[in-house]
C-alpha cells in the first residue's frame, strides 16, 4: 500500500469511527445501525464491513480508545516525581474536566449501556482493573501520610475519587439544562470550564484539609 493509499484508508477509517461515535451516543448501542453509520461517513455499507466487520467491533474500538485516552491522561498527569497530593488532585480534576467537557455525552451513555448490557463491558473492567486500584493506592498513601502529619482529615480515597467524578461530570453532562436554568452561565465554555476546575478543587480541598 503506497503512502497516499494508506493515508486515504486511515482517513476513511476515521470518518467511520467518527460517524459511529455520533450514532452510538445519539441512539445507544441497540439503536445504532451500521447502514446509518456508513451513510454518515459517506461510505458504502460494504466498506463499513470491510473496515470493522460488525457493530460490536467498532463499538469496542471506540470505547477502548476513549478509556485508554482518559486513563493515560490521568496517569501522565500524576506520575511526575515528588508531586504532592494537592497538585495530584488538581491535575486529576483538571484533566478529567477537560476530557468530560470534550465528551459530555459519554458518561451518560456509558451508564445507560452498562445498566442495559453489563456483559458488553468486559472491556471497561479490563481497562480499570489495574488502573483504578493503582490510582486509589497512590492517593490513599498521600492521604494517610497527611493525616499522620495532622494536615488532612481521615479520608477514604475511593470516596474522594467518587466525589471528584460526581463534581466534574454533572455540569457538563446536564449542560443544556444547567445553562437554561442559570440563564446562559455556561455560554462561554472556556471560562466556565476554568471556573469549574477551580471550584471543584477548592471543594475537594475543603473536604480533606483540617
Amino acid at each position: 500500500m503506497d503512502k497516499f493509499t494508506q493515508t486515504e484508508s486511515q482517513n476513511t477509517e476515521q470518518k467511520i469511527i467518527d460517524a459511529a461515535e455520533e450514532e452510538f451516543l445519539l441512539k445507544g448501542f441497540d439503536g445504532a445501525r451500521t447502514t446509518s453509520i456508513a451513510a454518515k461517513a459517506g461510505v458504502t455499507h460494504a466498506m463499513f464491513h470491510y473496515y470493522f466487520r460488525t457493530k460490536e467491533k467498532i463499538f469496542e474500538k471506540i470505547i477502548s480508545k476513549k478509556l485508554e485516552l482518559l486513563t493515560g491522561l490521568i496517569m501522565d498527569s500524576i506520575s511526575i516525581e515528588n508531586l504532592g497530593l494537592e497538585e495530584k488532585l488538581k491535575r486529576i480534576i483538571d484533566t478529567h474536566i477537560d476530557f468530560v467537557s470534550e465528551n459530555p455525552q459519554l458518561p451518560g451513555f456509558l451508564v445507560r449501556e452498562i445498566f442495559n448490557n453489563p456483559e458488553r463491558f468486559d472491556i471497561l473492567r479490563a481497562r480499570f482493573e489495574t488502573f483504578a486500584p493503582m490510582l486509589v493506592q497512590n492517593i490513599q498513601k498521600e492521604l494517610d501520610k497527611g493525616q499522620a502529619e495532622g494536615k488532612y482529615r481521615k479520608t477514604d480515597a475511593r470516596m474522594l475519587l467518587i466525589d471528584i467524578i460526581s463534581l466534574n461530570v454533572f455540569a457538563f453532562m446536564a449542560a443544556p439544562l444547567v445553562n437554561v436554568v442559570l440563564s446562559g452561565f455556561m455560554d462561554d465554555k472556556e471560562t466556565f470550564r476554568e471556573l469549574r476546575k477551580k471550584e471543584n478543587f477548592d471543594t475537594i480541598m475543603r473536604k480533606i484539609l483540617i
